[in-house]
């Protein structure tokens, strides 16, 4: 049958697709739109899979959180240039599916992917746009936090998101303290909340380091211990957020600043998602 004009304008405006890939498509169909729609969705899939193997190191970090401030959700989308992270589609659809994850909640990656964007789940509308697109796209990452007060904050770039949790507000006005907050945290990425959140793995290698640069200074080897504990204490002045100095103020650290604006004002939590 004749393909018209018209037919070929019809399913670039359902499905954003070319013009030629759209006459294609329709022509193979023999006309059938839905069939068309299907073979469009095929050329994305083979389109996903010729192009695995690319990194995907631009993007955008999408941050979504409720209208209480107690829950909020970070999602690394990424695509392979910079070109297309500027994208109004990819733009979107990063959206969608930060706002499925923060409903949702997944377990996985896997299981975000899994997720019902309206007729198609998530996985497969990042295979029908990267059909339309040519590039690799996919979520690289995502994290959910809970909490008495979760602040979101994206680097200007777009390319970096924190979410921090607080507790022990007591009503205080916090969302200026945890934008400032979750500002270092992107800035001077620390290891954990405090020297309690290390992972045991850091601290065991913290203290061979400092054992091992005490032995070349030439210290004695029965105060080797005391030494490598001291140069774990700095670690964790330096690599600890309520150890760290604010970058704000550096005469208080980000606890003693906390307290200063509301008593007890402490971080519970925090989430950093960067791409590239």
């Amino acid at each position: 049958m004749a393909i018209t004009a018209q037919d070929v304008n019809k399913l670039r405006q359902m499905t954003g697709a070319g013009m030629m890939d759209c006459k294609k498509a329709l022509t193979e169909a023999e006309g059938d739109f839905d069939k068309a729609v299907e073979l469009l969705r095929k050329k994305g899939q083979k389109v996903s899979a010729s192009r695995a193997d690319r990194e995907t190191s631009e993007g955008v970090v999408f941050a979504k959180t409720n209208d209480a401030g107690t829950e909020g959700a970070l999602i690394a989308f990424t695509c392979e240039t910079d070109f297309v992270a500027k994208n109004d589609e990819f733009i979107q659809l990063g959206n969608k599916i930060a706002e499925a994850a923060f409903a949702e909640k997944p377990d996985s990656i896997e299981a975000l992917n899994s997720l019902s964007l309206g007729d198609l789940t998530v996985g497969e509308k990042i295979v029908e746009l990267t059909g339309k697109i040519g590039e690799k796209l996919e979520v690289k990452a995502f994290e959910i936090l809970t909490g008495e007060a979760v602040v979101p904050y994206i680097h200007m770039n777009g390319k970096l998101g924190v979410l921090v949790a607080l507790k022990n507000v007591n009503g205080a006005d916090v969302e200026e303290a945890g934008k400032d907050v979750a500002m270092q945290i992107a800035a001077m990425n620390p290891v954990a909340v405090d020297k309690d959140g290390v992972d045991p793995a850091i601290v065991e290698k913290e203290i061979e380091i400092g054992k091992d640069q005490a032995r070349q200074e030439g210290k004695p080897e029965e105060i080797i211990e005391k030494i490598a504990l001291g140069k774990l204490n700095k670690f964790y002045k330096e690599n600890t957020l309520l150890s760290q100095a604010f970058v704000k103020d550096n005469k208080q650290s980000i606890a003693q600043y906390l307290d200063s604006v509301s008593k007890g004002l402490t971080v519970s939590e925090f989430k950093r998602v960067s791409i590239g």
